[in-house]
């Protein structure tokens, strides 16, 4: 019974196997002799290639302040437009206790010399309207001429000697060199203790100011206060990465120092993006882009090709070329920085060509054919020429008939 059983569902088996196999066969047949055909026909064909990237502002410039210290009041905030020079924030500062002494010993110091100056410019000044120097250097010049004469007659006379003479003949020209000088530099010596004390006034101020700003973070001798954070430039406040109360480092040879604020021109914008290395050698500058906008959709915005990087950066294991154009008359539309953006650059462009679809067209080795339907069945590989391709269609340089017949390539 049990051998019965098992012979029985090993010819079930058998069978089984031998159905499925003439089944399948038959339907790989059938699908061998099935096929479908399609024409040449006239269109447009454009290749193209995509770079992806963001809108960013042409002049984007970041502020920092002039003095390390707290945020004490931000008079603006991120969007408002604003002109060179208007406010942007106030910082407080907080001085060492060293500096503060060493800036109100350096007011002490200038203060003295300023006063030196002032006295001796005095006195000099009641000397030359008495012209007391200038007398006193006559009254030497005249008693060492006396003194010459009277000893040149004693020499005459034997009395002294020529070396003793000499003395005093040298003393006299000396005393006469003296009083011409005299002279001539009266003026000269008012003029440049003058000049004395004005530097020294210029010494106490700038010492003065120096306290002041580092007490009050300005001085009321200059416009410009440097506790006072100013726009450098006109355009739209981009970002305030501060809230009042922040500590911020002033910028200087050693530190960049914080920012304040970011602020754009966003009347000049442009596309930043990268293109893959097989796409950058058919580029040039001035080629037109199409930007399409993540955030804005149906809308497209013209741009013009004007940088292509000379050096390409690996992304992911492809090499990617980074590419700026400028985005034109946007209008009725904000972008807005950072917008993520696309740009279709046109390679190429034929209009009204004969074509058909690529995957229609056998490409081997360095040839391209079609199979022409000849009929009962029958098709016959004929080599063909083709132009530009967008990867879906492809430009047919043989002529055919648009009413020809060519097998469908599905696979």
């Amino acid at each position: 019974m049990n051998k019965g059983c098992l012979i029985a569902l090993v010819a079930i088996l058998v069978i089984l196997t031998i159905g499925l196999g003439i089944y399948f066969t038959r339907n790989m047949s059938g699908e061998e002799d099935a096929y479908e055909l399609t024409q040449p026909y006239i269109t447009d064909i454009m290749q193209k290639t995509v770079a992806t990237g963001s809108i960013k502002p042409r002049k984007e410039v970041m502020i920092k302040p002039q003095v390390s210290g707290i945020v004490e009041r931000l008079f603006l905030e991120a969007g408002d437009l604003v002109q060179q020079g208007d406010r942007i924030a106030k910082i407080k500062l907080v001085p060492s206790p060293v500096n503060i002494n060493n800036a109100q010993s350096s007011v002490e110091l200038a203060k003295m010399r300023y006063e030196d100056a002032t006295r001796e410019l005095s006195r000099q000044r009641k000397v030359s309207s008495k012209k007391l120097d200038i007398e006193n250097a006559r009254m030497d010049m005249e008693n060492a001429i006396r003194e010459e004469r009277r000893y040149k007659q004693l020499l005459s006379d034997g009395v002294v000697a020529d070396a003793e003479y000499q003395r005093f003949k040298l003393d006299a020209e000396l005393r006469k060199t003296t009083y011409e000088n005299q002279l001539i530099v009266s003026d000269n010596t008012l003029q440049q203790l003058a000049n004395e004390v004005n530097i020294r006034k210029q010494e106490l101020n700038a010492a003065r100011n120096n306290l002041q700003l580092l007490r009050d973070g300005a001085s009321a001798n200059f416009a410009a206060v440097s506790n006072q954070v100013l726009s450098t430039v006109d355009g739209m406040i981009l970002d305030i990465p501060v809230e009042e109360g922040s500590s911020v480092i002033e910028r200087n040879n050693f530190n960049e120092g914080t920012s304040i604020a970011t602020i754009a021109d966003m009347n000049s914008l442009i596309f930043e993006g990268t293109v893959d290395e097989s796409d950058v050698g058919k580029l040039k500058v001035g080629m037109p882009l199409k930007l399409s906008v993540g955030a804005l959709e149906d809308i497209t915005f013209d741009a013009a090709l004007e940088y292509i990087s000379p050096k390409g950066i690996v992304e992911e294991g492809t090499v990617k070329f980074e590419i700026k154009a400028a985005i034109e008359n946007v209008k009725d539309v904000f972008l807005r920085a950072g917008y993520s953006a696309s740009g279709d650059i046109i390679l190429g462009k034929r209009d009204s060509v004969l074509a058909l679809k690529e995957r229609d067209v056998i490409f081997r080795n360095d040839s391209t054919f079609v199979k022409v339907y000849k009929g009962n069945d029958q098709f016959d590989e004929t080599a063909v020429e083709v132009g530009l391709s967008n990867g879906i269609e492809i430009e047919l340089l043989t002529q055919f008939d648009t009413s020809t017949q060519v097998r469908v390539m599905a696979n």
